[in-house]
């Protein structure tokens, strides 16, 4: 009797599928997160935190709680249309 050891070819393909979907969802969303991030005036780079494992909870958190430095120039500039 022969037994085999290890997948076999039919499952390393599937893997391999699943490696391919798993890594394009994963840089659609560091893609999606460092536009968001550049447009809301900080550093593209701090999207590619989201490689981080907790991040992924905390950097939303950042996003709706802090300050973003575009609103912070926008509300400078019309205090400064204003005197």
């Amino acid at each position: 009797m022969h037994f085999r050891h290890g997948p076999g070819p039919a499952e390393l393909i599937l893997i391999l599928f699943i490696a391919c979907i798993l890594l394009t969802f994963m840089a659609i969303k560091v893609f999606s997160f460092c536009r968001i991030f550049s447009k809301a005036g900080y550093s593209w780079a701090f999207g590619l935190l989201m490689l981080v494992p907790l991040s992924e909870i905390v950097l939303p958190l950042v996003l709706a709680l802090i300050e973003r430095p575009v609103c912070k120039e926008l509300r400078q500039f019309k205090q400064a249309q204003k005197n």
